[in-house]
């Protein structure tokens, strides 16, 4: 019989469950796969020892024997369609999701207000992000992140990446920050609730409360702090909006759209764009793109330098105009 070992959290406490192969039904090519897998962990677990990390903990986080081939199903998943941005939004930001924001920005205000003295970072986009990667807590994955990387590592599309990731996860257990059984996230590694993947964790993660673990999991002041200062090392700027939704009065050829094309707004101002109730701009030497994510006849906005800084944490316009707007809503 051959078991393939995981972790389950239940009420706090860490327990295994195991999947059993039948001898008769266990090909030999499968059979040869899976030695292939168990010399891959183990090389992985020789690497992360001669790096100085604990044995006792580094054969704790790799005792797997097979594959995660849900893992490997979502990696392999192709989207069946593009969405538009209107689509984008109805799915992303909710009056539930709104509404729990509002609820939390009133209830975590010293907090933010502490974070905000720190990092210099608006907290209403903080908060946009939390609401978006993981509804404020709520979403974080139910994988176990070495399972993940460790399958992705050796089975999947861009083994290179996830090796290094699973080298700097290992580097996290070895740091004691969370144990093995309890570092989970989505099936392709972004771990907690800001969905961090390892190298990220490594870089902007903080212990903002002050415990001694820089906690992404369950503590909020270290999920938001660290958000926080991930914006911040990013270059945010604190005295700048992110953008801002206009109208445009007559038509803007193609060419003039998108976030690298950076003018005035005084020069915006004279093709034809306006604020969303179609008055002027306060000031019009102010830098800033027009971003119109459906085309002619949608949405329209105005983007500034925050914007693609918020375009670090996803490299997505539909993800930073979400993050912009869901903050906008409950702040």
């Amino acid at each position: 019989m051959i078991e393939r070992r995981k972790f389950l959290i239940g009420a706090g406490t860490a327990v295994t469950t195991s999947v059993m192969f039948s001898d008769s039904v266990l090909t030999k090519a499968a059979a040869q796969s899976i030695a292939g897998y168990q010399a891959f962990l183990k090389q992985i677990q020789q690497q992360a020892i001669g790096q100085g990390f604990n044995a006792s903990i580094m054969k704790r986080a790799l005792d797997w024997s097979v594959p995660n081939a849900k893992v490997i199903q979502l990696d392999r998943k192709q989207p069946e369609f593009t969405m538009t941005w209107a689509q984008y939004y109805e799915k992303v930001i909710s009056p539930t999701k709104v509404s729990q924001g509002k609820a939390s920005y009133r209830s975590l205000s010293g907090i933010l207000s502490k974070i905000w003295k720190q990092y210099q970072v608006d907290p209403r986009i903080v908060l946009g992000i939390w609401g978006i990667e993981s509804a404020y807590g709520k979403h974080t994955g139910k994988f176990n992140v070495i399972d993940s990387l460790a399958t992705l590592a050796y089975e999947g599309r861009r083994a290179k990446f996830f090796k290094s990731e699973l080298m700097k996860a290992l580097k996290i257990l070895d740091n004691r920050d969370i144990a093995p059984e309890k570092m989970l996230g989505s099936y392709a590694g972004a771990m907690g609730q800001p969905q961090f993947m390892p190298s990220a964790y490594l870089q902007y993660a903080v212990d903002f409360s002050g415990t001694g673990q820089r906690n992404i999991w369950t503590d909020v002041p270290d999920v938001l702090a660290s958000i926080a200062n991930y914006l911040a090392k990013c270059g945010w700027r604190g005295s700048e909006p992110w953008g801002q939704e206009i109208t445009i009065e007559g038509n803007l050829f193609q060419g003039q759209i998108g976030r690298k094309n950076i003018k005035t707004l005084g020069q915006w101002q004279a093709l034809g764009v306006r604020r969303k109730n179609g008055t002027k701009f306060s000031n019009g030497s102010v830098q800033g793109a027009v971003i119109r994510p459906d085309g002619e006849g949608g949405q329209a906005f105005m983007v500034y330098h925050n914007f693609n800084v918020i375009r670090r944490y996803n490299p997505s316009d539909y993800y930073a105009l979400a993050v912009g707007l869901l903050g906008d809503a409950v702040g």
